[in-house]
């Protein structure tokens, strides 16, 4: 069980701080100055970081080579409590740099205080954090790579199941099943797109910046870079102690994200309603009602739907803490963890309960295909007809077109039901051949264009995205 410590400041951070302070501040300043509540979730990438600036450091000749085994070790024992529960926290160390570091003096003596020549806490946090968001995008590619899959599992069994198009949530044309699901394959692999650059212009190492200025020890940043996985060291030190944009470009990726969710998650609303009955719900990923026993709600998608406010303000919290911060460091972008933390959290959550109702979730084709059938939904197929067929004008063919639904409504049936009599009474040239193209199934089966709906182009797509994912 982890657990803090409270201790006093005369015993800790004032021997942290060394002589400059003669009193502590009082518990209210140490509670608002205390960031290792949530920092604390930056340990194994600290650790990461600091072992090697050792390394780096012994290499270069500024500690020997016996004190920087020293660290090595007792870096590794630290982490090794942290991960097994027996590390004990204190709030009166602020975060987890100094929890690290006077753990690391109990344990080696004074070795431990070698360790941050040549850094500073600011490009220290800075790369912590860099790291975990780093790590973070990783993490979340993979939960997208999977709700892709799971996507791509729903379009190829109703590749040719028909159902409605909507634009205004009014029935518009008839697509296929694989086609809509095709849809939120896009948007979700956009959003792996987005999480792939963001990484790309955040894999700089700001350690070695120090404080801002940089150091006068002859450290080198090019090797410290390199072991810990980033392709350069930034190349100034102000901006690597106060850049935050790495941050802002992931939390920016996953509102996005969560908004696609939060769409996915409002059309499974709908579509599991009786209204609709378009999917069924695994009970997984349902819930019943305290009083109603009929009740199946859809909960989970709900939930999903909701995050997006989460994790868009937390975005729009951490531009706000950033707006106005001159350079380079300030204590406001202590600020910046609890956000990304708190979003990446939540947008993993969604993506897997998400992932979760998809591959569970049961489309109904025959309701499917009842619903596309209805609202006069191959009304533009048929003023594409008068166009091909009779050469008239589009604008013309719309009109014509218009009035036929007018008709149909009139007689309460869809425009496969009227006669061609009464097509014929709205014009005259409309001849037999119209029929063919008013059955939903003709209507999708016909628009191969690419991009459209046509079932051989939802199939191509598929293989297309498959052969991507290998």
């Amino acid at each position: 069980m982890i657990s803090f410590k409270d201790q006093k400041m005369t015993e800790s951070s004032n021997a942290m701080w060394g002589g400059r302070f003669a009193a502590g501040p009082d518990a209210i300043m140490e509670a608002i100055n205390a960031s290792i509540g949530y920092d604390r979730r930056l340990a194994p990438q600290d650790i990461e970081g600091s072992r090697a600036h050792a390394a780096m450091l012994a290499a270069q000749g500024i500690i020997d080579a016996k004190d920087a085994e020293e660290i090595r070790k007792g870096l590794l024992t630290v982490l090794s409590e942290i991960e097994g529960g027996t590390f004990e926290f204190s709030t009166a160390l602020e975060d987890i740099h100094m929890n690290v570091e006077a753990r690391l003096k109990q344990l080696i003596g004074e070795p431990a205080g070698r360790l941050h020549t040549g850094r500073s806490r600011n490009d220290q946090v800075a790369t912590d954090l860099r790291l975990w968001v780093r790590d973070q995008c990783d993490a979340t590619d993979a939960a997208l790579k999977a709700l892709i899959e799971a996507l791509l599992g729903q379009a190829e069994a109703g590749a040719d199941w028909v159902m409605p198009g909507f634009t205004h949530l009014q029935t518009a044309q008839p697509v296929t099943w694989g086609h809509h699901m095709m849809a939120y394959v896009e948007m979700f692999a956009r959003d792996r797109a987005r999480f792939a650059n963001a990484r790309k212009l955040m894999n700089e190492s700001p350690l070695g910046a120090a404080a801002l200025a940089g150091t006068s020890f002859p450290i080198d940043r090019e090797a410290t870079a390199q072991a810990l996985g980033f392709d350069r060291p930034m190349a100034n030190s102000l901006d690597a102690v106060s850049d935050r944009d790495f941050a802002l470009e992931f939390l920016s990726a996953a509102t996005i994200c969560a908004m696609h969710l939060s769409r996915l998650s409002e059309e499974l609303v709908i579509w599991s309603s009786a209204q609709f009955r378009f999917v069924a719900m695994s009970d997984r990923w349902s819930t019943g009602s305290s009083i109603m026993p009929q009740k199946r709600n859809p909960d989970a998608a709900e939930l999903i739907r909701a995050k997006i406010g989460r994790i868009l303000g937390a975005n729009v919290a951490l531009l706000t803490v950033m707006k106005g911060l001159p350079l380079a460091y300030g204590k406001d972008m202590q600020e910046d963890k609890e956000q990304v933390f708190d979003a990446a959290d939540n947008l993993m959550l969604s993506l897997a309960a998400m992932t979760g109702m998809v591959a569970d979730m049961t489309a109904q084709p025959d309701n499917l295909r009842a619903a596309a059938a209805s609202g006069f939904s191959t009304a533009t197929d048929l003023a594409d007809w008068l166009v091909r067929a009779l050469g008239l004008p589009f604008r013309d063919a719309h009109h014509v077109t218009g009035s036929l639904v007018a008709r149909a409504e009139e007689k309460g049936c869809d425009l496969p039901d009227l006669t061609l009599d009464d097509m014929k009474a709205v014009h005259d040239g409309i001849t037999e051949d119209v029929f063919g193209v008013l059955t939903v199934e003709n209507s999708v089966a016909s628009r191969t264009a690419y991009g459209g709906t046509a079932p051989d182009n939802v199939r191509a797509q598929i293989a297309r995205w498959r052969d991507a994912l290998k």
